[in-house]
């Protein structure tokens, strides 16, 4: 087997992968193609997607169909054990967390902001930033409201927003505090569909998602502000299968680049994309 490495130009990567022969796999790609996969982390270390469609938002798994009653319950727990052990244990996520341990009001509504200017979320969302946040003030529910901006979200026109935001309203409190300080008291968490909506499981938290997942599976999503209410209802009231969804997503799903198998399941993913002779 033959491999090389290219550095493509994502504007003409279609016309690359028709001139040359072989399966091409890109990194942070969004493009289909018959010999085309796409690779990059699927939210969490060390899972990562390597899908025809694209990676997280856009992959392929968002148009399979979960089924929990389908998931060994014994190895979900296992899994989910392992994962909260290295996760929840260590307050560790994909991006730095702050060490300092911050009490958060238990029962909070907990939000999670993405950063627009930093990546893609634009073409993902069903709301905008700001949308989400007023459908959510909007509600006749006074629970705080913690809001964690993105990290990598340095826009001053963002935090100018939420201290307006705080100053006008108490429920409110923006925070930069561990993701799993503020998931321990949260009893909902809203996102658009940033990487903490697949990490509330690990917590048992439900999901609301405004924009476009492929882990909607188990969560409840909103198109319109007018849905936020009945989402966040129907969204608590669920009895979601947590540790069967880790499981399916991630271990069923994503390559594990931790597991001795790698190179193996790799291959098994490529040879799919081979014709038949």
């Amino acid at each position: 087997m033959q491999v090389e490495t290219v550095l493509h130009d994502r504007l003409t990567t279609l016309l690359s992968v028709d001139a040359t022969p072989g399966i091409h796999i890109v990194d942070h790609g969004h493009q289909r193609h018959p010999r085309l996969l796409n690779t990059g982390i699927a939210y969490i270390y060390p899972f990562w997607n390597l899908d025809p469609w694209g990676i997280r938002a856009l992959s392929s798994l968002s148009a399979l169909a979960f089924d929990p009653a389908l998931v060994d319950a014994t190895a979900a727990a296992e899994f989910t054990k392992r994962l909260r052990k290295r996760l929840v244990a260590q307050r560790s996520s994909r991006y730095p967390q702050p060490a300092e341990r911050v009490d958060m009001p238990m029962g909070c509504v907990a939000v999670f902001l993405q950063s627009e200017a930093h990546r893609g979320v634009q073409e993902t969302c069903y709301l905008s930033l700001r949308q989400m946040v007023a459908a959510l003030l909007a509600r006749q529910d006074r629970r705080p409201i913690v809001i964690k901006p993105h990290p990598r979200d340095m826009a001053p026109a963002t935090h100018a927003y939420l201290a307006r935001l705080a100053a006008r309203d108490a429920r409110v409190q923006v925070v930069d505090a561990n993701i799993h300080d503020i998931l321990a008291q949260a009893s909902v968490v809203v996102t658009i569909n940033s990487a903490v909506g697949i990490e509330a499981h690990l917590h048992r938290v439900p999901v609301v998602l405004c924009g476009l997942s492929d882990f909607h599976h188990a969560a409840v999503t909103v198109k319109s502000p007018s849905e936020m209410d009945a989402a966040i209802t129907l969204a608590e009231a669920t009895d979601w299968p947590h540790d069967a969804y880790l499981q399916w997503y991630f271990a069923d799903h994503c390559l594990n680049a931790g597991k001795p198998t790698l190179v193996q399941d790799f291959l098994e993913k490529v040879a799919k994309m081979v014709p038949a002779s």
